[in-house]
């Protein structure tokens, strides 16, 4: 089955989703690598392996606030009969003693210092008591050689390949990142996504509404799922339907961005000013995807300069538009910054109860709520309304639970289900 033709207006056969999928992905690579401090990466997917420079920790320290000794000297060491030795010297994080342990006498150490030379384990301060002369301690427990004593290297030998070309960057990767040196790591950057509203009738000064008009809230969510996404959204406002204001609209966003997102426009039949304007600056196809919400759909190649930018066209209706950002818009920009899974977890729903629908030829996207159940499945409900404009009760959605064409699901049925999140 083809893929409709270009142009404005022109009307192909219904298409199955892996059939745009692909033709969208096709035409979204990874962007090219940059060098980036670690601590901005967060997120993002490294470009190129990474290979330990230095040792974690790099000195053997102590796990624990207490005293450093030489484990022999405390073997007989225990509550009714404690161990006094001589403390002979104090090391905090941060600084180090160049006194060396000998057996029979004990340093004062805190966590993360440095292991004193000669000593071989540290007694937790719970397992002693200072005496009262204030220069000696009273051991209550033996301890082995090695207890409580980070060795060097510990967490991160110097060598070590840490993280594979490919990876994400959270939080704790960037903390090792960190840790050995690796402050400027080469990652696919975030994907700079313009983001832009077109019609008369949208207004957002919330000024009192006129005969007609209605409040923009299109383009307020899609900033947002952009931003969601990872990437960076640019927000380009409101473009009244005028095609000379709209093409320079949208080619200032072509230069200032590495994606475009429109909603509305899209639909097979009247004539429209985003589709008269975008079917003639760029390289479009005019989708009809035989899903419910979102069958229409639109996606090109703006050229500006020597790239070409992506242009998502996506449908008007707001919950069309959000599903159609899921299915679609969103794989691409997040495999664009160079990840390898795309799509959000699926998984094998109970369907509390039930899902029902009509036969059609089209798979419908139900948007549920989704929640663990006792017996550890997730478990799922309508959230009410399934319209393509009542973007309300879709708000309270955490998932999308995919409807084949029939009937539906009965009550406790299995559903496959795209979990945005899960509460």
């Amino acid at each position: 089955m083809g893929l409709p033709e270009r142009g404005r207006g022109t009307v192909g056969s219904v298409i199955d989703l892996s059939e745009a999928r692909a033709y969208v992905l096709e035409r979204c690579p990874a962007a090219a690598a940059a060098e980036l401090p670690c601590r901005d990466t967060t997120g993002l997917v490294l470009a190129a392996s990474v290979v330990a420079v230095e040792d974690v920790p790099p000195f053997a320290n102590s796990a624990v606030d207490g005293y450093a000794v030489v484990a022999e000297s405390v073997t007989a060491a225990t509550k009714d009969s404690p161990v006094a030795l001589p403390v002979v010297g104090e090391v905090a994080a941060g600084a180090f003693t160049d006194r060396v342990l000998q057996s029979g006498e004990a340093i004062r150490i805190m966590t993360g210092a440095p292991i004193p030379a000669g000593a071989d384990a540290i007694v937790m301060v719970e397992d002693t008591n200072r005496l009262a002369d204030g220069d000696s301690v009273a051991i209550h427990r033996s301890v082995s050689a090695g207890a409580a004593v980070r060795p060097r290297g510990d967490d991160v030998a110097a060598g070590t390949l840490l993280y594979a070309a490919g990876t994400v960057v959270t939080p704790a990767v960037a903390g090792v990142l960190a840790s050995v040196n690796a402050s400027i790591v080469k990652v696919v950057p975030r994907v700079r996504v313009a983001v832009l509203s077109t019609g008369d009738e949208l207004i957002d000064d919330g000024s009192p509404l006129l005969p007609g008009q209605i409040r923009e809230s299109n383009r307020t969510m899609m900033l947002g799922a952009v931003r969601a996404a990872g990437c960076d959204a640019i927000d380009f406002g409101i473009v009244r339907d005028d095609e000379a204001a709209l093409e320079s609209l949208l080619r200032t966003a072509a230069s200032a961005s590495d994606a475009i997102i429109t909603s509305g426009g899209v639909s097979m039949g009247e004539y429209d000013v985003v589709k008269a304007v975008l079917s003639r600056i760029a390289d479009m196809r005019w989708m009809q995807i035989a899903i419910k919400p979102a069958k229409p759909f639109a996606f090109g190649l703006l050229a500006t300069g020597s790239r070409e930018v992506p242009v998502f066209g996506l449908p008007g209706n707001p919950v069309s538009a959000l599903v159609s950002f899921e299915l679609l818009a969103r794989p691409a920009l997040l495999q664009m910054m160079g990840h390898a899974a795309v799509d959000r977890p699926l998984v094998q729903a109970v369907a509390d109860g039930g899902l029902p629908r009509r036969p059609d030829g089209k798979v419908h996207y139900a948007r549920v709520f989704a929640a663990f159940g006792d017996d550890g499945r997730v478990h799922v409900e309508s959230v009410g309304a399934q319209g393509s404009h009542q973007l309300a009760a879709t708000s309270l959605a955490n998932a999308i639970a995919v409807l084949p064409d029939g009937d539906g699901v009965a009550p406790g049925g299995s559903v496959a289900t795209m979990l945005l999140s899960i509460g």
